[in-house]
C-alpha cells in the first residue's frame, strides 16, 4: 500500500511539472479588454540557463536573470497601451530526479494585465528560438496599425563563433549572434524592423553583432564592454505612452542608454561602455570592415580561450576608418583600476585581439 501510494505522489508530481497555466484559451484571442490596439508591442528573453549568481555591494546573493524578470514584470504591468511577451529560459531540473520539468517560462501581457503563463520545452523544433517564436505568433495581438515595436536580451555574451555550452543543460547544443538573427527574422511580421533592439549583454556592441542583427532593426543599444551581470535598468520602459509620447524612439534609445550608463557607472568599477548604434548610419562602416572582422573571427575558431581578448576596435589601426563614428553615441567612463584607467575614450565598437 505505501508503493502504490508512493507511486500516486509521483504521477501527480510529474503532471504538475509537465502543466501549463494558461489564463486564457490557447491560441483565442483575450476578449474585450481594450477596444484600442497597443500602441506598443515589447519582447523579452531573458536566458537564466548558467551561471548568474552575483553579489550586491552588501554581500546579499542574487540572481541577475531573476532581477531581469521581475524588471520586465514590472514594465509589462505599468504599460496599459502595450502587449509584452516575457520568455525566461531556465535551467532544466527534474521532479523526484526523475521527471524533467519544462525549462522555459512565458507570459503575455496586455494593457498590463496577464493574460496568459504557460511553461515550455525549450529544447523542441530545429531552430533555438522555435519555441519561443510559436507562442509569440500564437499569443500576439493584430498589429495594425502597426505599434511600435522593442525586444530585448538578457544574458551572457552572445557568441560570434562556436557557441557550445552556452545552455547549462544543453552543453552540446550551440547559441551564437547568427541564431539570435534567425530568431528576429522569424518573430517580425512581414520583414519589418524592431523599431528598438537592447542587448543586456557582455561585448556584443561589435561590427559583426550589429551587422547580423541590422536587418531586423533600426536603432540598437549594446555594450562593448564588460557589464558583470549589471543588466540595463528597465525603469525608463514603463509608462511608454509618457516617455515615448512623440514617437522618437532614436531619441528615447539615447536617454535610456544615457540613464543605463549612470547607473551602471555607480555600481561598477571596471570600465562602463554604452552605445547606441542607428543602423542605417553605421552600414558604411561596417561594410567596409566585413571582411577584415570576419577574415579575423575565422583565425580566431582555432585557439585557445586564453590566447584571446577583447578590445577597443580604435586600438586596432586595421579598424580606424572613416566613418567609424558615424551613427553611433558612445557613453564610456574608464576602469577606476589597473592600465586602462586612462583610456579617455572608446570608438563603441569592440573587436578581438590575438595575444602574442
Amino acid at each position: 500500500m505505501l508503493l502504490a501510494g508512493f507511486g500516486g505522489v509521483v504521477l501527480v508530481l510529474f503532471l504538475v511539472s509537465c502543466s501549463s497555466i494558461p489564463l486564457m484559451q490557447r491560441g483565442t484571442p483575450p476578449g474585450e479588454e481594450s477596444a484600442l490596439p497597443p500602441r506598443y508591442s515589447m519582447a523579452f528573453i531573458i536566458h537564466g540557463d548558467g551561471d548568474y549568481l552575483y553579489h550586491d555591494p552588501q554581500g546579499n546573493a542574487r540572481r541577475a536573470d531573476q532581477e531581469a524578470f521581475l524588471e520586465a514584470t514590472t514594465v509589462a504591468e505599468r504599460n496599459p497601451q502595450a502587449q509584452v511577451f516575457i520568455f525566461h529560459e531556465i535551467r532544466r531540473k527534474h521532479a523526484l530526479l526523475i521527471f524533467p520539468r519544462r525549462d522555459g517560462k512565458f507570459y503575455y501581457y496586455r494593457h498590463g494585465q496577464l493574460l496568459a503563463q504557460e511553461s515550455y520545452w525549450r529544447d523542441q523544433g530545429q531552430s533555438r528560438f522555435d519555441p519561443e517564436v510559436t507562442l509569440y505568433h500564437r499569443f500576439r495581438a493584430g498589429e495594425q496599425p502597426q505599434p511600435l515595436r522593442l525586444f530585448f536580451y538578457f544574458g551572457h555574451e552572445i557568441p560570434e563563433f562556436g557557441g557550445a555550452g552556452y545552455d547549462a543543460s544543453y552543453s552540446q547544443r550551440t547559441f551564437t549572434v547568427l541564431d539570435l538573427a534567425d530568431g528576429l527574422k522569424r518573430i517580425a511580421p512581414d520583414s519589418s524592423r524592431f523599431d528598438l533592439i537592447v542587448l543586456s549583454t557582455c561585448f556584443n556592441g561589435t561590427p559583426y553583432t550589429i551587422a547580423a542583427l541590422a536587418p531586423y532593426a533600426r536603432t540598437i543599444v549594446a555594450s562593448p564592454d564588460n557589464l558583470h551581470l549589471s543588466y540595463f535598468d528597465l525603469q525608463p520602459f514603463e509608462r511608454l505612452d509618457v516617455g515615448l509620447r512623440d514617437g522618437d524612439m532614436a531619441g528615447f534609445a539615447k536617454i535610456f542608454a544615457r540613464q543605463t550608463f549612470d547607473r551602471l557607472t555607480e555600481d561598477i568599477q571596471t570600465a562602463v561602455t554604452v552605445a547606441v548604434y542607428d543602423v542605417d548610419s553605421v552600414q558604411g562602416y561596417l561594410h567596409a570592415v566585413d571582411s577584415v572582422y570576419y577574415h579575423t573571427l575565422n583565425t580566431l575558431k582555432g585557439q585557445t580561450p586564453g590566447s584571446i581578448k577583447h578590445c577597443d576596435c580604435a586600438d586596432d589601426p586595421v579598424y580606424v576608418l572613416p566613418g567609424m563614428s558615424e551613427g553611433v553615441e558612445v557613453f564610456y567612463r574608464p576602469s577606476r583600476f589597473g592600465r586602462l584607467k586612462q583610456k579617455q575614450n572608446h570608438s563603441g565598437w569592440e573587436c578581438w585581439m590575438l595575444l602574442n
